[in-house]
């Protein structure tokens, strides 16, 4: 406890190392079990603001991403990714494909940041998941705009939450209340809420949308 306490930049393997190199022989799991119970965070916590802290002090400059499905009528799948931007809760439908390939999915990033146009230069930082869609020319297209890629820990959903919820309250509110015939049927249906959602911010899960 007292090398984690003088020392916030070191895991529980760096100090299960300098307890060998002073002779003690215990294993990496109990150095790990002993903060764990003690309430000591893992070391990158220690050494700076913890994630929820950190969101709120950067909120003006991220936005959130992810993908969601919907199934059609006709038995199909399709894919839909959005954009959410952290301070104003403004939600970005960027496209729905029935095929996410490494091509579509970084054409949605550049539409994204034309989109954004001059607001794009307060962005900072983009939260995703760790899903094999999002390619590495997706990331690289706002990384070059100077946007840092951060993505969220592993079955750690809340660590997107705001992104999270919207896809939520969307599901719930319009896409298991509609029966969605096509990809088109399925745009026109997902602008209306991006329309609604945008116009009456923090309406969408609270009080319900109408049913068609």
């Amino acid at each position: 406890m007292r090398l984690a306490g003088e020392n916030p930049g070191w895991g529980y393997r760096r100090i299960h190392g300098e307890l060998a190199g002073l002779g003690l022989r215990i294993a990496p799991s109990t150095v790990w079990e002993i903060l764990t119970k003690a309430g000591v965070d893992p070391t990158p916590r220690r050494a700076g603001p913890a994630w929820a802290q950190f969101l709120r002090a950067q909120a003006v400059a991220i936005i959130a991403t992810d993908f969601f499905t919907v199934d059609l009528l006709n038995g199909s799948q399709v894919y839909c990714l959005a954009v959410i931007e952290q301070v104003t809760r403004r939600v970005h439908v960027l496209g729905v494909t029935g095929n996410p390939t490494a091509a579509w999915v970084t054409q949605q990033a550049r539409n994204l940041l034309m989109d954004l146009d001059d607001h794009a230069e307060r962005i900072k930082f983009l939260i995703r998941d760790r899903d094999s869609k999002f390619v590495a020319a997706f990331d690289a297209v706002f990384q070059n705009a100077g946007i840092r890629i951060l993505r969220d820990p592993v079955r750690a959903p809340r660590a997107n939450a705001i992104m999270e919820r919207w896809i939520g309250s969307c599901r719930r509110e319009i896409l298991d209340r509609t029966l969605i015939w096509n990809q088109e049927h399925l745009r026109r249906v997902l602008a209306e809420c991006e329309d609604h959602y945008n116009f009456c911010p923090g309406r969408i899960g609270r009080s319900a949308m109408p049913a068609r």
